[in-house]
């Protein structure tokens, strides 16, 4: 999945330059910092802080003693004694050799179940280094050259086995597996979890370019077959790129990579344990792969009771997918397609590029398909709120022992960090039923991980909250929810304003509230116990109001307003985004140097050190939504530069800079950035056939827009078309390239044309 970014920058040394993703016109806004999680769940339930104030959390894992370890993107693991402990121990500081840039980072955790009599914690990170190299390779970033999105930092994954001492921080460090080579920046290391057999579970995506048909045409980096590393593959023999999740169906004595597959390995060694699909094979990756032909499986969990291992994979531009391992322990390997098919169709971009590794799974075995998909245009839930377009399915759990109603028994549940949304996909005798869905947690904060935990509830991460998150079904005496208003809310000194309670709830039927209101802003709840009070206010300044109810079973609830009397003093410091200010239409590659500044009525002129940057995309689907990837961020300067990257179109960029006083309040604005676009058409001879562009392939002649220097892979699939017995054989291009091969957008709309001639083929 690609994750979001908000971390700040680990002790490693830093260049001020970063690399960015495709973005539209200047126009700068003030804007708060990302609110709480604050979500919507069925009647009945509750949403809860369970632990906050976390720095991009990423996963989660509960120990069986009690204590709860939280990984941070950055590379560091957190451990609370309980959940009720509001101090967090480092637990362990991976940071100088974890890269946490763009969807790279700490992402997966597990805790031996044995805990503590083995006091293990096993941990999932972006190891920064290449392949056969040692850390540290490129810090927190990625310099141009070699650019994310053009030749790529090359990185690897790691599992590794944590050892707890007895002060309860780690000690040591034992790499279990290093491989997963990732040449570009998403797709990277996942899941690590313990199976029903004792097994360690570890999953990692393709690696591969998110933007063009990536079969290793671009320097292959990661040395993949036929040829060896800095020789661009072509089509059809290439097994490079995202063909790296099929490497187990490679020629015998080519390398098999562990991108895109699921493993089962041995907690203590790393090996592959010996019911594995190919523990006979020579190569000891191949003995680890229990499943591949995966994009990006970010999150799995076992269905409990079973031998069911569920994994949700992101999809490319049209299918979020669920697949089923129907049981660990057979002789099976599933293949579930990537990147030959994405949900249970042929994915138009590979199948046009004619490669040998997917023809021969179209004339052969063919895929494993999902248990469920669901398009990226369309709605899980016909009514639910979520919005549709951009999709990255993000967690798997089940309910196993919660107390919640009957219909979620055994339930599924799946999340969606682009949509901020999970459901529940009810049993139909006791199995997930695709028929039986329904929205269960909506409006959530980029939820990257969903899991169950004490008391059978489901608990999630949100990364952008900074928050784990817990679902109950509370029994008994219910909370009430407090509501406020105040009419007006702001206006010149003497200022009277009437306040009301009354749209504050009780859950429980038959309830009455009683009502005490801080109308002073001294945080002490006696200045009423009116419903309605109204208070007049006659020295300037602004006031927080706040309003306590109370059931007859003791239960409170709590809100607050804040009344603005006169124009005060501001007290939030000013951030000013200097450069880039005039609008900036920029290509593929281009430096875009940033400067700004921020000021405080209190402290004056702020220094460098009070400010941070962060550099994210907006990724965006046509005519949908979009959703943030963070790239970047800066603490402590005033300027620097990044180079804008490709990516696929529409996209924009957003620049934010954020200043904190001295007194701690923090205030951000944003500047967003859009490409300059080109407008690419595509036709053959003779008209109508099939052309491939990026993912997709489309009938001719039409036109494409994409961001002016960006890669783009089309392909001219051959034969096709014709009639009665006759059909079309790819000739050439216009351009003179490769029947597949890869164009940079030029500045001006340009014609590319296939040509074909007739042939009994």
């Amino acid at each position: 999945m690609r994750l979001l970014r908000r971390a700040p920058l680990s002790p490693r040394s830093r260049r001020v330059t970063a690399v960015a993703a495709a973005t539209l016109v200047v126009a700068a806004t003030a804007v708060a910092l990302p609110p709480t999680a604050a979500a919507a769940v069925p009647a009945g339930f509750a949403d809860t802080l369970a632990i906050g104030g976390l720095t991009s959390p990423t996963a989660v894992s509960f120990a069986p003693d009690g204590r709860v370890f939280i990984a941070e993107k950055s590379g560091l693991v957190k451990v609370f004694d309980s959940l009720a402990d509001t101090t967090a121990t480092v637990f362990a500081d991976l940071r100088p050799q974890t890269q946490d840039f763009w969807d790279r980072g700490l992402l997966g955790l597990a805790v031996d179940p044995q805990f503590p009599t083995r006091p293990y914690v096993y941990v999932a990170y972006t190891y920064d280094a290449v392949p056969g190299g040692t850390h540290p390779r490129w810090g927190d970033q990625c310099p141009t050259p070699p650019g994310a999105t053009d030749q790529g930092c090359v990185v690897t994954g790691r599992v590794s086995k944590l050892t707890m001492g007895a002060g309860g921080t780690m000690t040591a460090e034992q790499p279990l597996v290093t491989d997963w080579c990732q040449q570009y920046p998403s797709h990277s290391i996942g899941t690590v979890v313990f199976g029903p057999d004792g097994g360690l579970y570890v999953g990692g995506g393709d690696g591969a370019s998110f933007n063009f048909t990536d079969y290793g045409q671009v320097g292959n980096p990661c040395a993949d077959p036929p040829s060896p590393a800095g020789t661009n593959l072509t089509a059809p023999t290439a097994r490079g790129g995202a063909l790296r999740s099929q490497s187990i169906r490679r020629p015998a004595g080519e390398p098999v990579s562990l991108d895109g597959s699921i493993v089962r390995i041995d907690p203590d060694t790393g090996a592959g344990l010996p019911g594995n699909p190919f523990a006979g094979h020579a190569d000891a990756n191949a003995r680890r792969v229990i499943a591949h032909g995966l994009r990006n499986q970010f999150r799995f969990a076992f269905r409990p009771g079973t031998e069911e291992l569920w994994a949700g994979d992101v999809g490319w531009n049209t299918w979020e997918e669920i697949n089923r391992i129907a049981d660990v322990n057979d002789a099976t390997a599933e293949n579930f397609g990537w990147p030959c098919y994405e949900g249970s169709a042929r994915q138009g971009g590979y199948d046009g590029a004619n490669l040998t590794l997917c023809e021969s799974l179209y004339t052969g075995a063919g895929q494993t398909t999902p248990y469920y998909a669901y398009n990226h245009s369309a709605k899980v839930v016909a009514t639910d709120p979520c919005p549709t377009g951009g999709s990255s399915v993000s967690g798997i759990a089940f309910e196993s022992t919660s107390n919640y109603p009957p219909a979620y028994d055994g339930a599924l549940f799946f999340a969606d960090s682009s949509r901020g949304c999970i459901w529940a996909m009810q049993t139909t005798a006791g199995q997930p039923d695709p028929a039986k869905l329904v929205p269960f947690v909506t409006g959530v904060n980029v939820p990257v991980q969903i899991t169950t935990g004490p008391g059978g509830d489901l608990f999630y991460i949100a990364l952008g909250a900074g928050q784990l998150r817990r679902v109950s079904y509370p029994t008994g005496n219910q909370a009430p929810t407090a509501v406020a208003t105040a009419t007006p809310q702001s206006g010149p000194a003497p200022l009277a304003v009437q306040f009301s309670g009354t749209g504050s709830t009780d859950p429980d039927p038959g309830d009455t509230l009683s009502y005490a209101w801080d109308l002073d802003g001294d945080g002490q709840y006696d200045d009423s116990t009116s419903a309605t009070p109204t208070r007049t206010y006659t020295t300037q300044g602004a006031v927080t109001v706040r309003l306590r109810v109370t059931d007859q079973a003791g239960a409170t609830g709590t809100t607050s307003i804040t009344v603005t009397v006169g124009t005060p003093v501001a007290e939030d410091p000013v951030p000013v985004i200097d450069t880039p200010t005039a609008p900036l239409n920029w290509v593929v590659g281009q430096n875009v140097p940033f400067s700004g500044h921020a000021t405080d009525a209190q402290d004056g002129t702020l220094p460098a050190s009070s400010l941070s940057w962060k550099l994210s995309i907006q990724h965006c689907a046509t005519g949908g939504s979009c959703h943030e990837h963070v790239v970047q961020t800066w603490s402590g300067v005033a300027s620097g530069s990044f180079i804008a990257p490709d990516h696929e179109y529409p996209s924009y960029l957003d620049l934010t800079l954020t200043a904190t006083d001295s007194s701690g309040r923090v205030k951000s604005t944003t500047t967003k950035l859009d490409p300059r676009t080109v407008a690419l058409t595509f036709t053959s001879n003779p008209s109508g056939l099939q052309l491939s562009v990026g993912g997709t392939a489309q009938t001719t002649p039409f036109t494409r827009t994409v961001i002016v220097g960006s890669n783009n892979s089309i392909s001219a699939p051959s034969p096709q078309g014709g009639a009665l017995v006759f059909r079309y054989r790819y000739s050439s291009w216009s351009d003179g390239g490769a029947q597949t091969h890869n164009v940079t957008a030029p500045a001006t709309a340009t014609t590319y044309q296939a040509n074909y001639t007739m042939c009994l083929c």
